[in-house]
């Protein structure tokens, strides 16, 4: 038991150092020993962004941007708190298929949007109302890609989620192909596969630890769900790694397929990393977030997590602010800005 405290102290200092890393990049550079290990609010290191995309790049062209886009999101939350994880899943299911380019907005005959992988998604209508807002006071100006991309932002800062700051200039994509969502994980993958889909976004093993805490909030469906807790690998019976209470509540809870259960059973309406905590209780709905906590390779970062929350917050900024970036278009001749969210322009 001592062994294993000691570990996940030095997992924690390890932390400490990747958050703290991050923001001094010029590890030649002699530190003083006081400073070593003060987190500071993270931040997107310049070489990542390859001086396409620009924190200031509306300052000029729509400096009301991001108050509007806050503004809203916030009214839209307010009515429906589920909208913040709806949000985050809408940028996830964009990003992780083409890039950050907005291709799951497309609304048109064998699009992402219509796919099956997407039918439980929601969150367009958040992103149509802010656009034509847009629209009308900076028109032809901020693509759908952006809009995405900040709005998953503000939505996980209004349930107490961290702040991280969004780079600026993405171009809308033209295309959109339904068959391309099936890579998408669906929660039945083994760990091994999740490392290499994330690694193949250029994202790393913490990445995939921290941006899976992002179930924190949100919902599954039962139908998703129900194998796990009648017939677990064909066995007739429920999956033995679920805590019998928890098992006990979700067949209660998800009799029938079309019923929908939180991710965090705890706190579901807050952003916090209670999410790693239920892991440790074996309380993981999906079966890949249970892995997390049983897989050596992402144990250790688990139990971190669940005991200082701080590390999760920061180090969620940081994972987004690599994950908002990936294959990102920013030449005028590989995409857009989009009049509408829904469809490409007419030309």
């Amino acid at each position: 038991m001592a062994n294993s405290s000691f570990f996940t102290f030095l997992l924690l200092l390890l932390l400490y150092t990747i958050v703290a890393s991050a923001n001094n990049p010029n590890d030649d550079e002699t530190v003083p020993s006081d400073n070593v290990f003060t987190l500071q609010v993270p931040t997107l290191d310049d070489s990542i962004l390859d001086n396409l995309l620009s924190f200031g790049y509306y300052l000029k062209s729509c400096p009301e941007f991001e108050s509007i886009l806050h503004n809203k999101v916030k009214v839209w939350i307010q009515k429906d708190h589920t909208l913040a994880a709806s949000l985050l899943r809408l940028q996830f299911h964009d990003c992780v298929v083409r890039g950050c380019d907005g291709s799951i907005l497309l609304d048109h005959d064998g699009s992402e949007r219509r796919a099956e992988a997407s039918k439980k998604l929601r969150g367009f209508k958040v992103i149509n109302d802010i656009k034509e807002e847009l629209e009308r006071i900076c028109p032809n100006t901020v693509s759908c890609a952006d809009i995405l991309s900040a709005a998953a932002r503000d939505a996980t800062v209004e349930l107490g989620g961290p702040y991280w700051a969004v780079p600026y200039g993405r171009k809308d994509g033209r295309i959109s192909i339904a068959k391309e969502t099936q890579i998408i994980p669906i929660g039945r993958e083994n760990i091994t596969s999740l490392i290499e889909f994330f690694q193949s976004k250029g994202l790393t093993l913490l990445d995939l630890v921290v941006l899976s805490g992002s179930h924190t909030i949100g919902r599954s469906s039962c139908g998703s769900i129900q194998y796990r807790l009648y017939n677990y690998q064909g066995s007739g019976k429920p999956d033995p790694t679920i805590d019998p209470k928890y098992l006990n509540f979700l067949q209660r809870k998800c009799r029938w397929a079309s019923e929908y259960v939180d991710l965090d059973a705890t706190t579901p309406n807050k952003f916090d990393n209670n999410f790693y905590i239920n892991l440790s209780k074996r309380m993981g709905l999906l079966y890949t977030d249970q892995l997390l906590y049983s897989d050596p390779r992402t144990s250790p970062l688990v139990s971190a997590l669940a005991s200082t929350p701080s590390i999760f917050q920061h180090q969620f900024a940081v994972s987004m602010s690599k994950f908002g970036v990936i294959d990102v278009l920013t030449a005028q001749d590989e995409g857009e800005i989009r009049t509408n969210c829904n469809f490409v322009n007419a030309y």
